[in-house]
């Protein structure tokens, strides 16, 4: 409990400095978490009441008049401030106004023995006080008073405090976005799309130009081909890569589910339905949204895509509001769309709107000579992610992954050489036995040579493919008559066909 200094005489020269406060326990005892109540009255028994009866509520501060009170809120973190309205000098309602420059959080209830309600409504505006207390009060009624201004303060107090938390938590994921998009962009760089083949030197230069601009993109080839990290690349190295990038596979889903998850929907739109929902193209807004496997799309589904291709537009399922994006859209497919087109399975519209820039992605058994160069990255990425310290791979390994046809494309073989890694134990090299049993029994090469001017024999898999490359190599010098002629027949730099020519001893 808080007590006033005893009162002094009007002519003694300290009468008007501040009451000095008196604690019923000692400092070093008292609990930090109780909230501190200033009372200002210029009557000494009202100051001794109020004290007495708020003891229970908190740290309780006296004040005789409004400079005492400002003195005190200078040096004390009050929480409420209860004044008499009618007081000398400053009455309660312009002793609020300045205490709300100094502690702008506290909570202010009016003392007041007046029933003029216009002065309080007035007072209850301009300072936005908390209520008042007429006198003579109940104990109960006043105590209630605070206690429920306390809470309020209290609740106040916490709330500011989360506010502050999640301010700092967005400001944090803000900053953490930035820096995961930057990573995206080193991630999906078109560095991290390899091939030497010439189909790839012509697939990064069509990827280079298309990437700057604002176009629709359709990226078909077979199923493994790497169209996903091609259409990832397409966005980080444009100029929406600050924007989002969303991707949705269009066969994963029955048409219902898709276009919600594409289009949205509203509460009650369906069954499940029980809140909104934003769909990708609203999510990706400023983006790019990745449509895989577009080709799997049914006919109404092709209606509504047509729709937002052609102008941006959409409703969610159960609304009748139409809503505007601006995405680029990148598909892909490994379905052959015209041929889709011409048999009535694919909307013609819909394949032109797609059909901006076609980008069409060779299949591993077309580009051979990047086998190695892909078996490499991801001998290197294998044993970074499995902990292993595998050094290379054996020859007649290689010669395997040459002669096998990857009907899985760039996946397959990444599979595979993590595998192969996965059970390479303590061997530094990869060995054909390490290699799947598929891929083993699917590599049948039989090649003849005359053994003393007679039959056959089977040739051990290495030299049978050298005796093929021999012979094509052969064959396209004498067709070209010279090895650049001869490299542009066989769809390789004319640099590794001298290599090839010095290895195996061709005149």
């Amino acid at each position: 409990m808080t007590r006033p200094k005893p009162s002094r005489s009007p002519g003694d020269s300290a009468a008007d400095a501040p009451a000095e406060v008196a604690t019923g326990v000692p400092p070093s005892e008292e609990e930090p978490s109780r909230p501190t109540l200033l009372v200002v009255d210029d009557e000494e028994a009202i100051l001794e009441a109020v004290s007495l009866t708020l003891a229970s509520e908190g740290r309780v501060l006296v004040a005789r008049n409004g400079r005492e009170a400002l003195e005190l809120l200078e040096t004390e973190d009050v929480a409420l401030i209860l004044t008499d309205q009618r007081m000398p000098g400053m009455n309660g309602v312009e002793l609020l106004e300045r205490a709300r420059q100094i502690r702008p959080q506290a909570i202010g209830i009016l003392l007041t023995g007046y029933t003029d309600i216009d002065a309080l409504a007035d007072a209850i505006n301009r300072v936005q006080v908390y209520g008042y207390v007429q006198k003579p009060w109940e104990l109960n009624d006043l105590r209630l008073t605070v206690r429920r201004a306390l809470e309020a303060y209290e609740l106040a107090r916490e709330n500011r405090e989360l506010t502050r938390r999640l301010e700092e938590a967005i400001a944090q994921l803000r900053q953490e976005n930035v820096l995961l998009r930057r990573e995206a962009g080193k991630r999906y760089c078109f560095d991290r799309v390899l091939g030497q083949a010439p189909s790839m030197q012509e697939l990064f230069d069509l990827l280079e130009k298309v990437a700057d601009t604002h176009a629709t993109v359709l990226l078909t080839g077979e199923t493994g081909t790497g169209k996903d990290l091609v259409a990832r690349s397409i966005h980080y190295q444009g100029p929406r890569r600050s924007a989002p990038f969303v991707a949705q596979n269009c066969g994963a889903l029955p048409e219902g589910l898709l276009e919600s998850e594409l289009f949205g929907h509203r509460r009650g739109a369906f069954t499940s339905a029980v809140e909104d929902k934003r769909g990708l193209f609203e999510v990706a807004h400023g983006g790019t949204i990745f449509l895989d496997e577009i080709g799997e799309t049914t006919p109404g589904m092709q209606v509504r895509l047509l729709r937002v291709l052609e102008g941006g537009e959409f409703r969610p399922l159960g609304s009748s509001e139409v809503r505007r994006v601006d995405v680029r859209v990148i598909a892909t497919t490994n379905r052959d769309l015209r041929e889709a087109v011409e048999g009535g399975r694919f909307r013609r519209d819909l394949f032109y709107r797609l059909n901006v820039v076609h980008i069409h992605l060779p299949p591993l058994r077309e580009r051979c000579e990047d086998i190695p160069m892909l078996t490499e990255h991801f001998l290197r990425a294998s044993n970074e992610r499995l902990g292993k310290e595998v050094e290379g791979i054996t020859r007649a390994a290689m010669d395997l992954l040459l002669a096998y046809t990857w009907p899985g494309n760039v996946r397959e073989l990444a599979n595979e050489i993590e595998r192969a890694v996965a059970l390479a134990g303590s061997s530094r090299r990869i060995d054909e036995a390490m290699l799947s049993d598929h891929l083993r029994s699917s590599v049948t090469v039989r090649a003849p040579r005359e053994v003393d001017g007679g039959e056959i024999e089977t040739w051990s898999l290495s030299l049978a493919l050298e005796g093929l490359q021999r012979r094509m190599i052969q064959s396209a010098l004498a067709a070209a008559g010279s090895k650049s002629g001869a490299a542009q027949k066989l769809g390789i730099p004319r640099q590794s066909l001298q290599k090839m020519i010095k290895r195996l001893g061709i005149e």
